[in-house]
């Protein structure tokens, strides 16, 4: 890998500690990394210092010092997602992993160790997998799920619009994605909020990102035993009798895979775009006077803050070129989709609304190309659809300026969104009707009861109190 220039006096000023020191900006030669203080802080400003050093595509630095590629520009993200034959799915690739520089306790394992999933191989073993998913979620019926996310999302509204204020981050939109998705899946109530916890520290890349991804499988593992048994109209049941006959093992490894991207993007995605909307008073105004739809206010959120900035996703199949850097057989390739969206190339004014256009990177692109996306959108849409429906007045309860994000090497979420509003009385006990092609809930119909009342709570009303208290 070719060192990049020596760093700038200003960056030099800013990375005060040894080079060796995880918040200093550089490694050895200059590298930039992409953890640490710095790169979590201002993510997009770290791309664009990169982008202006080295081009579409910069050497870097991963957690442990393991060199990398990231990859910044819009035509250069789409040439590695669709070129497979150059740049794999596979890790094993990895020349850091055949070396051993990445352990089993290394924070990047969760997401980099081989696994037998559709994301991690090409070919025809990724067309059986990724088939097997795609036919499945065909199987849900739209309009059910949309009915599903309105009911959940006016739960959760019933267990805070009575106080006239709420954090919508961990009151709305973390539960919202694991509520839809858990019921989607088919799995118990007994996992509980740890599955909203489990799946963000397996994202960050912390200490216990390892202990986090072994309580995700095992609560996976139960479901797939009881399905296999117990069947029903849900997408585990649906993956187990598919015709390309996946093990229990790659159901499972499946169902995480599918989890853990729903909820992080989807959780995201709802959280910025509330953002937008009560921030920006130009959004607000143009969906008040019909100019804008909730769906054009989702999709602009995927072209200025994608759920993932980026994503350790491909390894370089041989010695190649791209955008004038020397790729090596082994080589890791970061896809940088924050960056390729504003790639000045295809999008010379980023201020500019890009209404209706679904060509960003959010998804990535190619034969990996998120399969869930829809469902994430509806998740998204129809759920702010319903919060606002029940609390017109919602209005931030701060500064923009006071909101704070967290980082990390794949994605950066705000930590709070606190808002406040009329209160309202809870919505009274509603039995929903099924149709054909719902998947039935095992959600109770009535409201949240006040966070002191002794009434039994199910999975969501525990959700709701314990985020309450964290």
């Amino acid at each position: 890998m070719t060192p990049p220039d020596e760093p700038s006096r200003a960056d030099s000023a800013l990375a005060a500690p040894p080079p060796q020191c995880p918040a200093h900006a550089y490694g050895a030669g200059g590298v930039a990394r992409l953890y640490g203080t710095a790169a979590e802080t201002d993510p997009m400003g770290l791309y664009e210092q990169l982008r202006e050093r080295h081009g579409a595509v910069a050497p870097v630095l991963l957690p442990g010092d393991l060199p990398a590629w990231l990859v910044l520009g819009y035509r250069e993200v789409l040439d590695v997602a669709r070129t497979p034959s150059r740049f794999s799915r596979d890790p094993r690739l990895w020349r850091a992993a055949r070396e051993g520089k990445l352990t089993p306790e290394h924070p990047l394992a969760p997401i980099s160790v081989w696994q037998p999933i559709c994301a991690f191989v090409d070919g025809d073993l990724h067309e059986r997998w990724r088939g097997a998913i795609n036919d499945s979620l065909a199987r849900f019926d739209r309009r059910g799920v949309r009915r599903h996310i309105t009911r959940f999302a006016n739960q959760l509204v019933d267990g805070f619009c009575a106080s006239g204020k709420a954090d919508l981050v961990h009151a709305f939109a973390e539960p919202l994605p694991m509520l839809v998705m858990t019921q989607l899946l088919g799995m118990s109530e007994e996992y509980g909020p740890r599955l909203v916890q489990a799946a963000r520290d397996m994202l960050k890349g912390t200490e216990t990102a390892v202990a986090s991804n072994e309580y995700v499988m095992e609560s996976l593992h139960k479901t797939v035993v009881r399905k296999r048994t117990d069947p029903g109209p849900d997408f585990t049941s649906w993956l187990l009798e598919h015709p390309a006959k996946l093990s229990d093992d790659e159901v499972q490894q499946h169902l995480r895979l599918v989890l853990i991207a729903a909820f992080e993007t989807t959780a995201n995605l709802i959280a910025n775009t509330l953002r937008l909307t009560l921030t920006d008073p130009r959004c607000r105004a143009n969906l008040a006077g019909g100019h804008m739809t909730l769906p054009d206010a989702v999709e602009q959120t995927l072209w200025d803050e994608p759920p993932f900035n980026a994503v350790l996703a491909r390894w370089a199949t041989q010695d190649t070129e791209l955008a004038g850097q020397q790729i090596k057989a082994g080589d890791a390739l970061v896809l940088g989709f924050a960056a390729a969206n504003v790639d000045s190339a295809i999008r010379p004014d980023p201020t500019a609304p890009v209404h209706g256009n679904r060509s960003h990177l959010a998804f990535s692109g190619g034969p990996h190309e998120c399969p869930g996306q829809d469902i994430g959108r509806a998740i998204a849409d129809t759920g702010i659809d319903a919060l606002m429906s029940r609390l017109p007045d919602i209005r931030m309860a701060v500064a923009e300026s006071e909101l704070n994000w967290v980082g990390s090497l794949m994605s950066r979420h705000l930590t709070a969104l606190p808002t406040e509003f009329t209160p309202q009385a809870p919505q009274p006990p509603v039995t929903p009707v099924l149709t054909k092609g719902d998947v039935p809930s095992t959600q109770p119909s009535t409201p949240a009861p006040a966070p002191d009342s002794p009434a039994p709570a199910s999975w969501w009303r525990s959700l709701t109190r314990w985020l309450f208290r964290h």
